[in-house]
C-alpha cells in the first residue's frame, strides 16, 4: 500500500480567490500494482474530512481511506484550506479531481469512475463539486467541466443547507460572519446545495443519522428531495441512532464508547458496494 503526499496547484489568481497561506496537499492510500492480480483499473475515491471549515478531522481521513483500499478502492485524502470564504476549498477539489483523472494510468484508477466523498462539513465541499462541477464559477477556469467532474459523490452526515437548519460554524467560516445569518443573500444561496442541484448533478450515496444533534437530518432530507426531483439517482440511509461525526462508527475512529455504534457502521459495506456496482 502506496502513501505520499502531493501539493496541488488551484488556479487561485484566475479566480480572483486569495491565495491560502498553507498548499492543501492530496494524500494518497493506494493499492499498488501486482503482478498476481494483473492489469486492472479501480474506482477512485477522494476524501475530504469533516471539521466544520475550521478543521480537517483525522478520525475521518486516514482510517477511511485505509478501509477504501482494503476493498479495492484507490483513496485520495484532501487536506483542504480551512477557515476560508467559498470557494477556496472548491477550486481545491476540482484540482484535486483534475490531478487523478490526468494521471488514472499512474494509479491504475479508471477515470470514469472517480468519486468525492465528504464528512459532515466535508461532505458541503463533495456536494458543492456535485454542482458546480459544469458551471461557470469553475468551468471558465478549468477550460471546461469535465476533466473536474465527480462520476459520484458520497455525503456522510452532510451539512447541505445555510438556511432555516444550518451548521452555523460551518456556514460562518464558508460565508463570513456578515452574510452567515441572511438567508437570502446570493452568498448564502450560492452555498445552499439544495438549491443548486441540477439534471447534471452526479449520483450520489447518502447517510445520516435522525438523531444527530449537531447538523440536523433536515440538511440531508433537503438535499434528497431537490436529487428526487431532478431525477438524480442515489440511495440513502438514514439511521434512528447516533451522534454526528461517527466516521466508521467502529473502534477504529471512536474516540469514545458512545461512537462505536454496530447499526450505523453498515454504511461502509453499502457504500463500497455501491462504488463497484458503478455508483447505482
Amino acid at each position: 500500500m502506496m502513501s505520499q503526499i502531493i501539493p496541488i496547484a488551484p488556479p487561485f489568481e484566475q479566480a480572483h480567490v486569495e491565495r491560502p497561506e498553507s498548499t492543501a496537499v492530496l494524500q494518497p492510500i493506494l493499492l499498488p500494482y501486482s503482478k498476481e492480480i494483473g492489469e486492472k483499473k479501480r474506482p477512485a475515491v477522494i476524501i475530504c474530512p469533516g471539521g466544520g471549515y475550521d478543521f480537517c478531522s483525522e478520525r475521518e481521513a486516514v482510517p477511511v481511506g485505509m478501509r477504501l483500499a482494503g476493498h479495492g478502492v484507490q483513496a485520495f485524502i484532501l487536506w483542504y484550506s480551512c477557515k476560508r470564504r467559498f470557494p477556496t476549498a472548491l477550486l481545491e477539489l476540482a484540482t484535486a479531481v483534475a490531478y487523478i483523472r490526468a494521471h488514472a494510468l499512474t494509479y491504475d484508477i479508471d477515470p470514469a469512475r472517480i468519486a468525492v466523498m465528504g464528512f459532515s462539513a466535508g461532505a458541503h465541499l463533495a456536494g458543492s463539486l456535485a454542482v458546480y462541477w459544469n458551471r461557470p464559477l469553475l468551468t471558465d477556469i478549468f477550460g471546461g467541466g469535465e476533466k473536474i467532474r465527480p462520476n459520484a459523490h458520497i455525503l456522510c452526515y452532510p451539512v447541505i443547507t445555510a438556511g432555516e437548519y444550518a451548521h452555523r460554524g460551518s456556514i460562518r467560516n464558508l460565508v463570513g460572519e456578515e452574510y452567515a445569518n441572511d438567508f437570502n443573500n446570493n452568498y448564502t444561496i450560492a452555498v445552499s446545495l439544495e438549491k443548486q442541484v441540477s439534471a447534471d448533478t452526479p449520483p450520489c450515496f447518502l447517510w445520516h443519522t435522525v438523531n444527530d444533534d449537531s447538523v440536523p437530518v433536515q440538511n440531508s432530507l433537503l438535499y434528497l428531495s431537490a436529487l428526487a426531483a431532478h431525477g438524480i439517482p442515489f440511495e440513502s440511509h438514514l439511521f434512528p441512532q447516533g451522534v454526528h461525526g461517527l466516521s466508521l462508527a467502529d473502534a477504529c475512529t471512536a474516540k469514545a464508547e458512545y461512537q462505536i455504534n454496530p447499526v450505523c457502521g453498515q454504511w461502509f459495506d453499502a457504500c463500497t458496494a455501491w462504488i463497484h456496482r458503478g455508483f447505482c
